[in-house]
């Protein structure tokens, strides 16, 4: 199969790294190609970023690759950042502009992704690889499509290797933005994000926010189910689906928003793998 990756964010406290230690024993055993780890808003979190990335690899054994955003540090602090991702032997970094906390009118030292990513090429050269993000349905603070996709070449000319997409629930969207980035002659691997579906509800009230969209022909779907059980069955079902056609179309792997949460990934890859 194609390669497949997982997504966790920092446990706070020793039950919810309790928690994230039985999750990633469950989920290495899919032989994830690597997982990533989140961060808080304005960077709130990145203390426990590291801690996280050195719990996954040295733990449990996983390629170990943290989200760095350029958000609430100044150029010295995400170089001591930098620094220490790598003399824990990290060879992969999740590139993020991040979102600005409340209150806060402008971002630290590096105002963009893509600004952060010519910053590690700076300071690192090529040791790390760098992820950084795509939105197939428009991020939603761009001022429309053609200025986003103009702004996603203009990352991975600064040196990304790669991009991870916000998750999405209409394959076309994914084909279409990919599409598009190769006529702009961007070449690099876009995989796409994939969000398994636990508690639907929940998932709206974020999709909102986040702006992925969910298709009406779902949210019926969804609607004319009786219990959680069956909603977690359908889910599974659906994102299953979609991730056969993603791949049946050329997606070169397949990257799982986990939430510390097994099950609703585990449901996916069973009726992806058989």
């Amino acid at each position: 199969m194609t390669s497949i990756s997982f997504e966790f964010y920092p446990p706070k406290t020793d039950e919810q790294r309790a928690q994230l230690d039985r999750v990633a024993e469950k989920l290495k055993s899919y032989a994830p190609a690597y997982v990533s780890c989140t961060f808080g808003a304005g960077g709130s979190t990145q203390s426990y970023t590291a801690e996280t990335i050195q719990r996954l690899s040295q733990q449990h054994g996983l390629d170990a690759a943290p989200h760095l955003s350029c958000v609430g540090g100044t150029r010295e602090e995400i170089g001591r950042l930098l620094d220490q991702y790598r003399e824990i032997g990290c060879r992969r970094i999740v590139a993020l502009r991040g979102d600005l906390p409340s209150g806060m009118g402008h971002s630290g030292g590096l105002r963009y992704a893509s600004d952060l990513v010519g910053f590690i090429r700076e300071r690192h050269g090529d040791h790390f690889r760098i992820e950084v993000a795509a939105y197939p349905e428009t991020h939603p603070q761009a001022t429309n499509a053609l200025d986003d996709l103009a702004y996603f070449r203009t990352k991975v000319e600064a040196g990304a290797n790669g991009a991870i997409t916000q998750y999405f629930y209409n394959s076309d969207a994914y084909f279409h933005f990919v599409d598009e980035t190769r006529k702009l002659g961007v070449e690099v691997p876009i995989v796409p994000g994939i969000m398994p579906i636990s508690n639907f509800d929940q998932l709206k009230r974020f999709s909102e926010a986040c702006g992925a969209e969910i298709p009406r022909w779902m949210d019926k779907r969804m609607q004319a189910l009786a219990d959680d059980a069956a909603i977690r069955e359908a889910g599974a079902d659906i994102v299953a689906n979609l991730c056969r056609r993603l791949l049946d179309g050329g997606a070169p792997g397949l990257h799982f928003y986990s939430l510390n949460l097994a099950r609703p990934t585990q449901a996916v890859l069973k009726r992806l793998l058989g």
